[in-house]
């Protein structure tokens, strides 16, 4: 791994605004990189992860680097707003205060992005679940516990 790529993985790994997938991702390689490279088994122990996903994350990297992280693209139309300007927003919105303003409004941070008020309300309605619910997947494991609570039909 280069130092190039360390600083990338290392930012991907730490910053708030990251997608949790590819912030995993990051940690996975990161964990896997050294003189010692750890077995698979004790790097998933390590992020509490199947060994199945380091294996596949780790053999991505290998074979195409930075972009094997990165999602691939999905059918459908595709996005009109780039990440950089999501985490642009999401970065501003904690980070900076506005001038003669003791917070952002969905107004002030629109006109500051350029981008639309519903816009703006909607990457700030996704970084709120993104940050409030990191674990969606916490219902699906609980989901058990009710199912014998269901009528029987």
């Amino acid at each position: 791994m280069s130092s190039d790529e360390r600083v990338v993985l290392e930012r991907w790994a730490c910053r708030a605004s990251s997608a949790q997938a590819v912030a995993l991702r990051a940690r996975i390689v990161l964990a896997c990189d050294g003189a010692d490279v750890p077995p698979i088994v004790v790097v998933a122990r390590e992020l509490r992860i199947a060994a199945y996903t380091v294996r596949k994350w780790r053999r991505r990297f290998l074979a195409d680097r930075l972009d094997g992280l990165v999602d691939e693209p999905r059918p459908g139309r595709p996005p009109t707003i780039s990440v950089d300007q999501v985490e642009a927003v999401v970065f501003s919105t904690l980070e900076e205060i506005p001038k003669n303003a003791t917070h952002w409004s969905r107004a002030s941070m629109a006109d500051r992005s350029g981008l639309s008020k519903s816009t703006v309300t909607r990457m700030w309605s996704a970084a709120v679940l993104e940050l409030a619910l990191p674990a969606r997947s916490s219902i699906a494991r609980h989901s058990s516990v009710f199912a014998h609570h269901a009528p029987s039909g």
